[in-house]
């Protein structure tokens, strides 16, 4: 593990807020766009960006906004991975037992009727 996300895990939430604001507003320079500029790009107000950035918070509704004004989308892939399909599911699914296979038909081919099957068609 990282030191960086050891101390993640002793920090509080408001520590925690404080840091992903920094780290937003580091974003924000780094693309060398103002505070009014970001706000415009994400549909919030000015005001909402300099609380996030102090580490005010913000509802998710509003951190996905930024986040995409800030083509930043992949930091959600990586805060909140995929899990995939669990173990317990994988492992039923391969103990599922066929019983049997269900025939496709073919489109294009007429059906049968009775009178018309002999020894030694397939069905």
């Amino acid at each position: 593990m990282s030191t960086k996300l050891l101390d993640l895990e002793i920090m509080s939430n408001q520590q925690i807020e404080a840091e992903m604001g920094e780290r937003i507003r580091r974003r924000r320079l780094d693309m060398n766009i103002s505070q009014t500029e970001l706000a415009r790009r994400a549909g919030v107000a000015r005001r909402t960006i300099t609380s996030v950035e102090h580490g005010e918070g913000c509802s998710l509704q509003t951190l996905i906004a930024l986040v995409r004004a800030l083509r930043a989308l992949e930091w959600i892939d990586q805060f909140l991975p995929d899990p995939g399909i669990s173990p317990m599911a994988l492992l039923l699914q391969e103990n599922k037992v066929k019983y049997r296979v269900k025939r496709r038909k073919h489109a294009g081919q007429p059906k049968k009727t009775v009178g018309e099957w002999k020894w030694g068609d397939e069905q």
